[in-house]
C-alpha cells in the first residue's frame, strides 16, 4: 500500500512546493518592485494567467495569485509606511487578479501567441478594473472627470505592468513547457 501512495506523496508535496515558490516570487516581486518605485513591474497577473491556464484544480488557480497579493500586502501594512489595506478600491485590484486568472481558464492549447494575446487582455482588464477602484473612491474626483482623470493618471503605470505580464507570462509558460517536454523525454526513455 505504501508503495502505492509514494509516488502520489512525492507528487503532491512536489506541487506544493511549487505553489509555495511561485507565490513567494510574485510577492517578493512585488514587494521588491515597490521598495525601488518600480509599482506595477510585479508578475502577479502573470500568474494568475498562468494558474489559470495550466492548474486543474481552479480552488488553487485562484488562491495563488490573490495569496500573492495578500502576502505582499500584509508585508506592506506591517513592516512598511505603505498602508497594505488601503480602502475598498482594494477590492477591485483583487477582483481585478481573479478575473485575469478567469480569462486563463479560457486558453485552451496555449500557444506563444496566444499567452501573448491573454497577456494583453490580462493587463487590459486588471488595468480597467483596478483603477475603476480608484475611481470608486473618489481618489481623483467624481463624474466623467474624475473618471478620465483616474485612467490618465494610471496610464505610465499600465506600461509597466504590460512589460511584467509579458515577462512573466513568457518565463512561467516557456519554465512550464521546457519542464513538460524534460517529464516527456524521461518517461519514453524508460
Amino acid at each position: 500500500m505504501f508503495l502505492i501512495l509514494k509516488p502520489i506523496m512525492k507528487r503532491n508535496y512536489s506541487n506544493i512546493l511549487l505553489a509555495a515558490g511561485l507565490i513567494l516570487m510574485a510577492s517578493l516581486a512585488r514587494v521588491v518592485n515597490h521598495e525601488m518605485h518600480l509599482y506595477n513591474l510585479a508578475p502577479v497577473a502573470a500568474l494568475g494567467l498562468f494558474s489559470g491556464a495550466v492548474i486543474k484544480d481552479k480552488r488553487f488557480a485562484y488562491m495563488l495569485p490573490l495569496v500573492a497579493m495578500l502576502m505582499a500586502d500584509l508585508y506592506f501594512q506591517f513592516f512598511t509606511s505603505t498602508p497594505g489595506f488601503y480602502g475598498r478600491e482594494q477590492w477591485f485590484v483583487y477582483g481585478g487578479m481573479a478575473l485575469v486568472t478567469l480569462l486563463g481558464t479560457a486558453m485552451h492549447k496555449a500557444n506563444p501567441l496566444k499567452i501573448a494575446g491573454f497577456s494583453l487582455i490580462g493587463s487590459i482588464v486588471f488595468f480597467i478594473v483596478s483603477n475603476f477602484g480608484c475611481y470608486v473612491s473618489g481618489m481623483w474626483g467624481n463624474g466623467i472627470h474624475g473618471l478620465v482623470t483616474t485612467y490618465t493618471m494610471a496610464l505610465p503605470f499600465f506600461k509597466n505592468t504590460i512589460v511584467s505580464d509579458l515577462a512573466g507570462n513568457t518565463l512561467l509558460f516557456g519554465l512550464y513547457f521546457m519542464a513538460q517536454r524534460s517529464i516527456s523525454a524521461k518517461t519514453q526513455r524508460a
